[in-house]
């Protein structure tokens, strides 16, 4: 699960794609505030490579662009708001929207919270560490995490698992960098944004399998809501 919650269930994820696409849009749409070129505009340059490995048809992309960049004429404002609080059991969790609409937001997510515990700002965040978030995967046999971390400047990295790839985790200013490196030790890069990693993660050993069921149904309710970018979530593995 790791510090960034994503859903397991297979009738979920077949569901993901048209929210995935809207996500990508909105983040795509705030980088290109700062122009239109993703050579100068480093965030700009993440969000369409995540949108292209998600096959987000070129049109939409372009689009997205010139919306953000002003072009369309159009008026958007997304506002950059962080929800904290707790799932069920105690389990911490930091929710990340891009809204145009912060008072349709706010009540939504208080009623999201209903089954867990909304926190205020700070309320768990002191127990999270900023940081930038690679996801790579091998694109040769010899390639070694631990020595291409080592190279490309990353802080640290999480070795991949069953159902994850691995991570690369870097100083917030370092994630443009450690992304534009890691190819060259042999690494695809498949994403690569800021979030949240938990400083003391809960084992999910440690809850019963019917808590562990709750929790995930709860932050499989708050992904659904189309103002919702990220879920990050005190829980290891």
């Amino acid at each position: 699960m790791g510090a960034q919650w994503k859903a397991k269930h297979k009738d979920i994820a077949a569901n993901a794609k048209g929210r995935l696409f809207g996500k990508l849009v909105k983040e795509i749409v705030v980088a290109a505030r700062n122009g239109a070129d993703p050579a100068s505009n480093s965030r700009l340059r993440l969000a369409v490579e995540q949108a292209r490995k998600a096959s987000m048809p070129k049109e939409t992309l372009d689009r997205a662009i010139k919306k953000g960049a002003g072009l369309t004429g159009e008026s958007v404002n997304y506002e950059h708001v962080i929800y904290e609080g707790f799932a069920p059991h105690r389990v911490a969790v930091m929710v990340e929207c891009l809204t145009d609409n912060v008072n349709r937001t706010a009540p939504e997510m208080r009623v999201l919270f209903r089954k867990g515990q909304l926190g205020t700002s700070g309320s768990v965040s002191w127990d999270f560490d900023h940081v930038g978030m690679i996801e790579a995967e091998p694109a040769r046999p010899d390639a070694d995490p631990e020595v291409a971390a080592i190279e490309a400047g990353a802080q640290d990295f999480e070795p991949a698992g069953e159902d994850h790839p691995a991570v690369f985790l870097t100083d917030p200013t370092d994630l443009d960098l450690v992304s534009r490196a890691l190819p060259a030790q042999g690494f695809t890069v498949l994403s690569a944004k800021l979030g949240y990693k938990p400083k003391n993660p809960v084992d999910p050993a440690s809850l019963s399998a019917e808590a562990l069921e709750e929790v995930e149904t709860f932050l499989a309710a708050i992904d659904a809501n189309d103002d919702v970018q990220n879920v990050y979530v005190g829980l290891a593995g």
